[in-house]
């Protein structure tokens, strides 16, 4: 079968599309055409290489996407050969005081595709079939593909780990990437008024589309103004934060009295800095995030079946033009997400 791996780290040439064995699916496991995968930027981290992180090579990468079950291992259940699945990007063994407490996400031994484990940017993969997820009929696998791990990371932010209230503001830094276009919406259905920062013009109509209430021009060199305006003075009560030092002062200082900032990603770089009076004097809570539990992804397949959640696709591509596909979201073009289709 055809996949996209890195043989080593570095820029978009090491990706390489190639002939690789067809897996076989073991115990509980279940053999999945991959139908579409999408990439994210999570893909662009593991391909330079992460600092401190050892990533066995050859590595497929791809973390979420949609496909069809082919075969099925010996006792494997809850699918049938020829359903459509929504495959989850991370797992875990089911079996930590995490995983009962429905918190999967924080288990000792969870993992995501592409990193941990061979990713989805191919065109067979073998996975747990408890981890499946059917895709409801009419829904777009291609749209379906870019919603896993945008919408899991976004729910944890808001409502595991910032305890988003309905009636509070929330500012969405980078509201047209894939986190902040789902956490623009999540925001909304729970009754949040929505504040989202982009960088061009159509990034900023993207936003609007998605329901943010007013949108600010991140590139712009005041803007925290314009939140203050807004918000008469006072303030937001969370901020979606995973841009990092390009965005990171000013969405401190528009945080309310009580604030929290939440924060699950570092694309402009991994070091910001805290003024430490203004986080204890204000009572501000800086809150880390990683992906979210896998228990809401149910909610969000059917939510994008029935149009509640739409996913904003910026461009379809064959896998053969992975490489392309990583130069664009490197160059921060991209308003959505990107998705590639395998042949086969």
């Amino acid at each position: 079968m055809q996949a996209a791996r890195i043989h080593e780290h570095g820029d978009p040439s090491v990706l390489r599309v190639e002939d690789v064995p067809a897996p076989e699916p073991g115990p509980g496991e279940a053999l999945v055409r991959v139908l579409a995968v999408s990439l994210n930027h999570l893909d662009l981290w593991v391909r330079r290489g992460m600092p401190g992180v050892e990533i066995p090579l050859p590595r497929i990468l791809g973390c979420d996407g949609t496909g069809e079950v082919v075969a099925l291992g010996e006792g494997a259940t809850g699918v049938a050969v020829g359903q459509r699945v929504v495959i989850e990007p991370g797992f875990s063994s089911g079996e930590s005081a995490h995983d009962r407490a429905g918190n999967d996400h924080l288990s000792d031994d969870y993992h995501i595709r592409g990193e941990h484990a061979d990713g989805l940017d191919c065109e067979r993969i073998a996975v747990p079939a408890r981890l499946l997820t059917p895709l409801p009929d009419g829904l777009d696998p291609v749209q379906a593909a870019a919603a896993p791990l945008v919408f899991l990371t976004a729910w944890g932010m808001l409502f595991t780990r910032a305890r988003l209230a309905p009636g509070e503001t929330v500012l969405v830094q980078g509201g047209a990437s894939g986190v902040g276009s789902a956490a623009i919406q999540l925001a909304k259905v729970h009754g949040a008024r929505v504040i989202a920062s982009a960088g061009t013009e159509a990034k900023r109509a993207l936003c609007r589309e998605l329901g943010a209430d007013e949108v600010v021009d991140q590139r712009a060199e005041r803007w925290d103004r314009s939140v203050k305006q807004w918000t008469d003075g006072r303030g937001v009560d969370v901020v979606v934060e995973h841009v990092g030092p390009a965005t990171w002062d000013l969405s401190m200082r528009v945080l309310a009295r009580n604030g929290r900032l939440v924060t699950c990603g570092a694309t402009t770089g991994p070091k910001v800095s805290i003024v430490l009076p203004h986080l204890f004097m204000k009572n501000l809570s800086v809150l880390g995030s990683t992906m979210g539990p896998r228990s809401c992804l149910p909610a969000v397949v059917a939510g994008l079946a029935d149009g509640t959640y739409r996913v904003a696709v910026d461009e379809v591509l064959p896998l053969s033009e992975v490489r392309r596909a990583h130069e664009r979201l490197e160059a921060g073009d991209v308003a959505g997400k990107l998705v590639l289709v395998p042949g086969g």
